[in-house]
């Protein structure tokens, strides 16, 4: 089966190929000549998995998933949440978002946070959901060089080093992304066995 990838994020990508193992072919945007921004205009998480697919699927008429992952933040109302990406603006760096978070989290107690991914996958102009949680903390100053994005200040509860100071293997076991996408090969598994 082969299924698109509705993301520009190489990072993402090489992330989900890796979990996903070679179960099934990934194609990125640039196989199917897809160069465009896709829309990212929605309130919510889900929204905005939702909204990316059915651009990719509309389009290009392909079976395709995306998926869409924020930080929320407990003392900060759930911030960056569905900002994450552009937390300290347009055209922003990982390292901006990271300083506008520790800066906005000076001196507060409560560090509790959570990661959270949705994927909306389309397959035969039908949707379906998954999400994947992982609680932890934020830290107040970065630790780690791997990953990207808010990794080197997000520790996992029950682990002692940042998404940033695990390999690839080790957090590709535990993460939000990675519980979402197992739960979408158990479906993916399931279609296959249904059809042979």
């Amino acid at each position: 089966m082969e299924l698109v990838f509705a993301t520009n994020n190489k990072h993402k990508l090489e992330e989900v190929k890796k979990i996903l193992n070679n179960k099934f072919k990934i194609l990125s945007l640039n196989d199917i000549n897809c160069f465009e921004e896709i829309p990212e205009t929605q309130k919510t998480i889900k929204g905005n998995a939702s909204q990316k697919a059915h651009y990719i699927y509309d389009k290009y008429k392909k079976n395709c998933f995306a998926d869409d992952t924020g930080l929320e933040i407990e003392a900060l109302n759930g911030e960056p949440g569905v900002y994450s990406a552009r937390y300290a603006g347009e055209n922003c760096s990982f390292e901006d978002n990271v300083k506008k978070v520790l800066q906005k989290l000076e001196g507060i107690k409560n560090r509790k946070a959570r990661f959270k991914t949705v994927i909306s996958l389309i397959i035969n102009n039908k949707e379906y959901l998954f999400e994947g949680i992982i609680n932890g903390t934020v830290i107040d100053k970065k630790r780690g060089k791997s990953g990207f994005g808010y990794d080197p200040i997000f520790l996992p509860d029950g682990f002692n080093k940042t998404f940033a100071e695990m390999l690839p293997e080790e957090k590709n076991k535990i993460s939000h992304r990675a519980l979402a996408t197992q739960k979408l090969i158990n479906f993916l598994e399931n279609i296959r066995q249904f059809r042979q």
